[in-house]
């Protein structure tokens, strides 16, 4: 049974402006971009700058500068609407940190405008300021979008990023359980059926000979500090920007269709909640940063919760120590070149990755977790379920505090 429900989404369209659109754009861009800045001052200055106030500085610095009045006031309202959420989150979530000035040199254009600041017309995007920009329509919009952002990224190339809302068809019932995947370096992700494996593909290593080739040039094309750069640093600096979004692309491309084809044929999927930020600081840096555990992880468990499955994020703690069999607890960690997992209790061996993937499963099940994206306290199975956290609608906390909720949907 098919069931059609509705979402949010963003379309993004390659977008070519001329040398008078661009400049427009990029003298918008400075607009907001000092407005920005001077909502960062005031918070520095000691003051929690929300929106309604910096609304109202927004009029005053607008009635005493001709030149700020010139522009949009939808995009500089959206700015600040922007700042103000980023300052809200910074003091609601844990390690993320205070908006920061953005510099000329640093800072890449964005821009975004509600639906009464901007219009669609002939297949051209009209915003303020008699702007009008051709959109390479490579595919059609669902629905009238509501609102659009408009920026430039790291190789120049500008863009338009539509909200829409659509309707989308949720995966069909699916034709197995559960999965259990788990993380690696030598294979990205490693699942209970071989058949759903993501080997790693190595899209950066292949193009490292060529990138190397471009920064030797760029080395030799660099100037001293207070001098300009020349045209040719900036070509091959452009160049090695393009080769390394070629290799992202790819790993992007390939985790979307590996996480498709997971999701469509799975009910549950357990998902090692493993974090690879570490792993930049050990000789396997470049190695992990090649396989994109992140981008895989973040597409599968979206892909996942868009579909209605039921999605758990499993800590990895002692996953590869625990058997899958017997559900039996090894006493010492296994080394990295230890690629078999052998079992002293019941004597179960299988590879070292497919047995953590297993035991992921197993946790998940054993838990039974009513809803998606939920952070388990405890990795080992072999304790009973009455620690297990449901989301939306969790169990008595111990300590006696009222019971919260554990982590949202994005």
């Amino acid at each position: 049974m098919v069931s059609v429900v509705s979402e949010t989404v963003r379309y993004t369209y390659r977008l070519r402006p001329g040398r008078q659109a661009e400049g427009a754009l990029l003298a918008e861009w400075g607009r907001c971009r000092w407005l920005w800045n001077e909502a960062v001052h005031q918070q520095r200055a000691g003051r929690r700058p929300t929106f309604g106030k910096l609304s109202k500085l927004l009029t005053e610095a607008r009635g005493r500068n001709a030149w700020l009045r010139d522009g949009s006031q939808v995009a500089q309202q959206q700015t600040l609407r922007t700042y103000a959420t980023a300052l809200k989150h910074s003091f609601t979530v844990k390690g993320r940190g205070r908006p920061k000035v953005k510099r000329k040199k640093d800072a890449l254009p964005s821009l975004e405008y509600t639906t009464r600041g901007f219009r669609l017309k002939d297949g051209r995007l009209c915003l303020p300021g008699r702007v009008t920009v051709p959109v390479v329509w490579s595919r059609d919009l669902p629905s009238d979008p509501t609102s659009v952002r408009v920026y430039r990224d790291s190789l120049g190339h500008w863009y338009a990023s539509f909200v829409v809302r659509r309707h989308l068809a949720v995966t069909p019932d699916a034709d197995l359980p559960g999965i259990g995947v788990d993380w690696g370096v030598k294979t990205t992700a490693t699942t209970t059926i071989p058949v759903f494996d993501l080997p790693h593909l190595g899209h950066r290593k292949r193009c490292a000979a060529e990138l190397a080739k471009v920064q030797r040039r760029m080395a030799r094309r660099h100037r001293p500090k207070g001098h300009a750069f020349s045209q040719g640093y900036l070509d091959a600096k452009r160049q090695a920007a393009r080769i390394t979004k070629k290799a992202a692309r790819q790993n992007t491309h390939d985790a979307r269709v590996w996480a498709k084809k997971v999701t469509h044929h799975h009910a549950l999927i357990a998902v090692e909640d493993f974090t690879p930020r570490f792993l930049s600081k050990t000789r396997m840096a470049r190695k992990a940063a090649d396989a994109a555990i992140g981008a895989c992880k973040r597409e599968l468990v979206e892909r996942g919760t868009r579909a209605g499955r039921k999605v758990v994020l499993v800590p990895p703690a002692y996953t590869t120590m625990t058997c899958s069999a017997c559900g039996e607890r090894a006493n010492h960690r296994l080394g990295l070149g230890v690629r078999i997992f052998e079992c002293t209790a019941c004597g179960h061996t299988a590879c070292r990755d497919r047995n953590a993937a297993r035991t992921i499963l197993a946790t998940a099940e054993r838990r039974r977790a009513s809803a998606d994206d939920v952070r388990h306290l405890i990795a080992s199975f072999r304790d009973g379920g009455s620690n297990a956290v449901r989301a939306g609608n969790p169990g008595p906390d111990p300590r006696g505090k009222p019971p919260g909720s554990i982590r949202g949907n994005r």
